[in-house]
Parts: C-alpha cells; sequence; structure tokens
C-alpha cells in the first residue's frame, strides 16, 4: 500500500481501531504524512498486533 492509499483509508480506519481497542487514542492514531511506519508502530506497541496484521486491516477497510 502507497503512502496515498494509507492516507486515503486513514479516516475510516481511525474509528474502527478505537472501536476493537479502546485503549488507543486520538494521539496514538495522528496521521503525519510519511509517517505511516512511526504510526503502525505506536499501534502496534498499544495493542500487540504485528505491523503486518495492521496493515492489512486497514487495507481491509
Amino acid at each position: 500500500m502507497n503512502e496515498e492509499q494509507f492516507k486515503g483509508k486513514w479516516n475510516i480506519a481511525k474509528g474502527k481501531l478505537k472501536q476493537k481497542y479502546a485503549d488507543l487514542t486520538d494521539d496514538d492514531l495522528k496521521y503525519a504524512e510519511g509517517k505511516s511506519d512511526e504510526l503502525l508502530g505506536r499501534i502496534q506497541e498499544k495493542t500487540g498486533e504485528s505491523k503486518e496484521k495492521l496493515k492489512k486491516m486497514i487495507n481491509d477497510l
């Protein structure tokens, strides 16, 4: 998934991630262009999911 695709799906994904993982905050889910790996790492720390699983979850939305 390229940066533009990630950005386009991100708003939908934020809501679904917050529903599934209550510990995630708006600050955790702030997206800065070019920082998708850092963002995924932050979500990974909070959820315990692998980056690959998180990417697939976002891609499947």
